[in-house]
């Protein structure tokens, strides 16, 4: 398995933001990681990413357990947040050449990530004078950038025109095919598009998981689904 989840819990303070959450993804998964807002998925992918600790469970990515060696699973994770962090006044480049430095890449492999993520006739220009599209591709040429095995999306597509979105979820099908890959979204049509599986998330409890196969067989739409768990 490439993520095996096993009964984590998260406070803060005395609310409760995860519940004995257990789920894993198998190597080349794509999953759909959903829930209502504040149900707790960002809270899961930083847990996931080394980026903040439970208060209990075990989280193990590619065998390596990311509580006790954070930093030896990060070097197998790639991680997009939901608000993409980049430094807008430098160039695609720049920021690229910037970032291969922190994770010690060989820079020979810039051009192919630039070129991978379809960065290659904007990687001239500075972050800042792209479209959010293209700054979303920024961020995951960032992310692609050491090589990692797993990747970990959080809302890639917000805030994307359709163009855009559908663009950016085309890039994320083709990253599947050799990386497994766990994104949350609220778009129901992104994860009927490109998911393997669907993980639902709903006040901190996962209420609901599936291959999308087997959903597709039951002639329920996934948007009624949502609806039905979460309500």
């Amino acid at each position: 398995m490439s993520i095996q989840v096993s009964s984590v819990n998260k406070f803060y303070n005395q609310q409760q933001a995860l519940k004995e959450v257990s789920f894993e993804v198998g190597k080349g998964e794509i999953v759909g990681f959903l829930g209502p807002n504040g149900a707790g998925k960002s809270t899961m992918m930083k847990i996931l990413t080394g980026f903040i600790k439970p208060n209990s469970g075990e989280v193990l990515v590619d065998e390596i357990d990311v509580l006790t060696s954070a930093l030896e699973a990060q070097k197998n994770i790639g991680y997009l947040p939901e608000h993409n962090p980049l430094y807008a006044d430098m160039y695609v480049r720049e920021y690229l050449h910037f970032q291969a430095a922190i994770f010690k890449v060989d820079k020979t492999k810039i051009e192919a990530c630039i070129d991978k993520v379809g960065l290659s006739l904007e990687a001239h220009k500075k972050i800042h004078q792209l479209s959010k599209g293209y700054q979303q591709r920024v961020g995951l040429a960032a992310a692609i950038l050491h090589n990692p095995t797993v990747l970990i999306l959080d809302e890639p597509t917000t805030g994307l025109d359709p163009n855009q979105l559908v663009e950016i979820r085309t890039l994320i099908k083709e990253l599947g095919k050799e990386k497994t890959v766990l994104f949350s979204t609220h778009i129901m049509q992104e994860v009927e598009a490109v998911a393997d599986k669907v993980i639902i998330l709903n006040k901190g409890n996962i209420v609901f998981k599936t291959d999308m196969n087997q959903l597709k067989s039951t002639n329920k739409s996934l948007e009624t689904l949502f609806r039905e768990v979460t309500n």
